[in-house]
């Protein structure tokens, strides 16, 4: 294919998975539940953090993790205390355990009480092209207070040379906006032009295929040559594609 037979060829691929059936098979379908920003943002976070391994396993844990925290994510992390974590401990998913999961309380605590939210804490060292360097200054104050230095590997650093999947798919969530109804688009104070592609294994086998991708490694220095050609296609609204990449990778096997 050529560059404009690519471009329409993906352009498809985005109409076609980018509705809201493609909610019932993905973990995005837990912020969903939710209407409150606070609780959109903590619940979308959250799952995100969680979001490795089996997609129905990921689900299950996210809605389980929404019932422990009452249906009220927000309310939940502002007067989270020492008596709530014990309600907490059989929580486990694949690495991330209950022990990971208090000390995420607790530093979502801190965002919104000392630094003013989840979106501008992205916001305030969003870079001039990207998102990464706003990712590795959020894990700075993500991990301000005292833990175990094993919870900082749920937290993927760019600045370290990882595609940090996870937290990228996260500000897809929150940030991109369009008619679809799938992605939120409620930080207003990040343009969507700078975000990044969840780059994972799926997304990044396909990437390859179409020569969008030479790179072998799903690292950061593949997710900055995957985002220069995805900017290629649409610079207002690059992470769009990773509709098309996921979704001829996971549900087409292309």
């Amino acid at each position: 294919m050529n560059k404009h037979e690519l471009k329409s060829f993906l352009d498809e691929k985005v109409r076609m998975y980018n509705n809201p059936n493609f909610i019932e098979t993905d973990p995005i379908q837990i912020p969903h539940l939710f209407s409150k920003k606070e609780d959109i943002e903590i619940a979308g976070f959250l799952v995100a953090t969680i979001a490795w391994g089996n997609r129905k396993s990921i689900i299950n844990n996210g809605q389980r993790l929404m019932e422990m925290m009452e249906g009220a994510p927000f309310d939940f992390v502002m007067n989270f205390s020492e008596k709530e974590a014990a309600s907490l401990s059989t929580f486990v998913h694949r690495t991330f355990n209950s022990y990971d999961l208090v000390y995420f309380l607790r530093a979502l605590q801190n965002i919104y009480r000392n630094h003013g939210g989840l979106e501008r804490v992205f916001a305030k060292n969003a870079g001039a092209d990207s998102m990464q360097a706003a990712i590795h200054h959020f894990k700075k104050t993500f991990f301000e207070l005292p833990h175990a230095t094993r919870t900082e590997k749920h937290v993927s650093d760019p600045l370290k040379n990882s595609a940090a999947k996870r937290i990228n798919m996260f500000l897809r969530w929150m940030v991109r906006r369009d008619t679809a109804g799938v992605d939120f688009g409620i930080w207003k104070s990040i343009p969507p032009a700078l975000l990044s592609c969840p780059l994972d294994v799926h997304s990044g086998n396909v990437a390859r295929k179409l020569k969008l991708l030479t790179r072998k490694q799903n690292d950061a220095k593949s997710l900055l040559e995957l985002d220069t050609n995805l900017r290629k296609m649409d610079a207002a609204d690059p992470v769009k594609y990773d509709f098309a990449l996921f979704g001829l990778g996971v549900f087409e096997g292309f």
